[in-house]
């Protein structure tokens, strides 16, 4: 067990799988006593016995990160178990668009919309007002992609709304700099889950991308989560407003 993030606690969202529970897991490794998130409780419990068979610290909590309701009482029950939040990870996403941007019906943008901005938004809210409430520091971490930083053709509207959580994150890391919370992103280029299998699995689509990709391979989720636990910590206490890139060198060509 190593010892980077000690004394604190963090809830993880989308920790059921992939990047959420590879960033919860290696949280927990380093420490922390994790908080994990998802809609349904049963993806959790797995995760949560695997993190206490290593030695780990970990609560699983139901909640749809969209409703406001579930928040406020996944916070409550965070703070029933822990008596406090140190660090908030958003991660729980959706994307059930994947075809021409116009092509989108209502129903599904309102649902991409509500997770992956409201969502984000809203779980912000909840813990920077608990971190203002104790004058306490802290690291707030959302998860974003490449595709919020470039044109993005069959997943345009995900893409919106990882422009718009990038932009989230810039303006929240000045509004709560004076309190000593750090707000900061992370973009991942095309990362080995269930969620993006849609485009590991087609052969074409994957390759193109790889051939891109300086370092030749697909990620993996693990290669996101030293990224989180870098900015959760200390090490990254000057660190702020920040998109780290984290995609094998896919974009820099």
């Amino acid at each position: 067990m190593g010892e980077r993030l000690r004394d604190k606690v963090a809830i993880v969202t989308g920790a059921s799988r992939g990047i959420g529970a590879a960033i919860a897991s290696f949280m927990a490794e380093e420490g922390a006593k994790v908080v994990l998130v998802s809609r349904k409780i049963d993806g959790l419990q797995g995760v949560a016995e695997e993190i206490r068979a290593h030695g780990g610290d970990a609560t699983p909590i139901a909640c749809h990160v969209g409703h406001r309701n579930q928040r406020e009482d996944m916070l409550d029950q965070a703070l029933g178990a822990y008596g406090k939040v140190d660090i908030l990870v958003n991660n729980a996403a959706t994307n059930p668009h994947f075809g021409p941007m116009l092509s989108i019906d209502e129903a599904a943008w309102d649902k991409t919309f509500e997770v992956n901005v409201k969502g984000y938004f809203g779980m912000i809210q909840l813990v920077a007002g608990h971190l203002q409430q104790r004058k306490a520091k802290g690291s707030i971490v959302n998860i974003a992609s490449v595709v919020g930083l470039m044109g993005a053709p069959m997943q345009g509207v995900y893409a919106m709304t990882k422009s718009a959580v990038i932009s989230m994150t810039r303006t929240l890391a000045m509004e709560l700099g004076a309190a000593g919370v750090r707000v900061n992103a992370i973009a991942p280029g095309l990362i080995e889950t269930k969620f993006a299998q849609v485009l590991v699995d087609n052969d074409e689509i994957r390759s193109s991308i790889v051939n891109k990709t300086a370092l030749g391979r697909v990620g993996q989720p693990r290669d996101i989560a030293g990224g989180a636990v870098f900015l959760a910590s200390d090490e990254s206490d000057y660190l702020t407003g920040d998109v780290m890139v984290i995609d094998g060198g896919w974009t820099i060509t």
